[in-house]
């Protein structure tokens, strides 16, 4: 008899049930989230897991390399799809949500999540922590912008190396109180500055040892941080059996719907990572706006631009890109270009 085993996981406990092929409680506890002492709790089952699933979130990663390497087929499944199937139970505790778990196991109604490998989740790490520095620097700058208008001060298109300079260089003009509160503000800025510049560099030694990403790269519009983005995002391409399906699995699809003659087509579904699709859609708008080369991607996205506009063209020639990205990956060839017709866009 085959046995599955369900963690519903907490920061500080989990919750585990562990059940027979023909769904009869086997045995059930709690510990503190620790993944030997997990191991503990699940060997007093006394019963060979054939699967144990746990939902995705921030110690899955954690959790699953090490359970993974005591002897277990751990399986991350999607909370999203989880949560619908949880949200029909009619007491939810986290008791019940150990076992719904453990069911999904045992009925395949679930659906499983690929974890990046170590390496790529060292790179997402440093990527997100660049983003998350940018997002600051950005906030930082707007505020001293803000703060200046009162005193009619409008600084305009200024560069980040020169805007403390240029805010300075104000100081004769702003209240003494005032421009201490903006000084600190500055430091900040410089700070954070200095350290993304620190990431970037750390990024382009990572591209230039790295094949994949310089591949990546020759595609139009696509940059370091793009093709870095995408790569360690995406892992193993041949967990991919078309190419087609990667466009889907970032959300760049529409959303359909069908029940009995009805059928409608909605917006993109946004599923999968924001930060691959937006930097996509991000390297499509390069590519129709800004890129002197021509090839037939860019002429069938601005055909799109002028009938759609350039937000809609540049999710679809976003998608497109996905799907070569990923097709050059899987062959090793890099972006074909091919002289294009310039009557077809005008």
């Amino acid at each position: 008899m085959k046995y599955y085993a369900g963690l519903d996981v907490a920061m500080k406990e989990t919750f585990l049930c562990i059940l027979s092929e023909d769904g009869e409680k086997i045995y059930e506890s709690k510990c503190s989230t620790d993944p030997h002492l997990i191991h503990e709790k699940l060997a007093k089952g006394g019963v060979n897991l054939e699967k144990v699933g746990l939902e995705t979130g921030s110690l899955s990663h954690y959790l699953f390399k090490n359970l993974h390497s005591l002897g277990y087929n751990v399986i991350c499944i999607d909370a999203r799809k989880m949560a619908a199937i949880l949200s029909v139970t009619i007491n939810k505790t986290d008791k019940n949500d150990a076992r719904d778990i453990a069911d999904a196991m045992r009925c395949n109604h679930y659906k499983e999540v690929h974890l990046r490998d170590i390496n790529d989740h060292s790179t997402a790490i440093l990527l997100k922590s660049r983003a998350s520095l940018i997002q600051s620097r950005t906030a930082l700058k707007n505020t001293v912008r803000g703060f200046l208008k009162a005193y009619g001060i409008r600084l305009g298109g200024v560069s980040h190396k020169k805007f403390p300079q240029v805010v300075r260089e104000h100081s004769d003009d702003i209240l003494p109180a005032a421009f201490t509160g903006i000084q600190g503000l500055l430091k900040s800025f410089e700070s954070i500055h200095k350290e993304i510049l620190e990431l970037e560099e750390e990024l382009k030694e990572i591209c230039k040892h790295d094949q994949e990403v310089q591949l990546l790269m020759t595609a139009p519009g696509v940059g370091m941080i793009v093709a870095l983005t995408y790569k360690t995002d995406l892992g193993d391409p041949t967990r991919f059996k078309k190419s087609e399906s990667v466009g889907a699995y970032y959300g760049m699809t529409p959303r359909q719907y069908s029940s009995g003659e009805n059928i409608k087509q909605g917006r993109i579904s946004r599923c999968g990572a924001r930060e691959v699709r937006t930097l996509l859609a991000e390297a499509a708008v390069v590519l129709l706006t800004r890129n002197q080369s021509w090839s037939p991607l860019k002429v069938w996205g601005l055909k799109l631009m002028k009938k759609y506009g350039l937000k809609k063209a540049s999710m679809a020639v976003g998608r497109k890109l996905a799907v070569i990205m990923h097709r050059m990956l899987m062959t090793g060839e890099s972006f074909k270009f091919s002289k294009a017709d310039l009557q077809m866009v005008a």
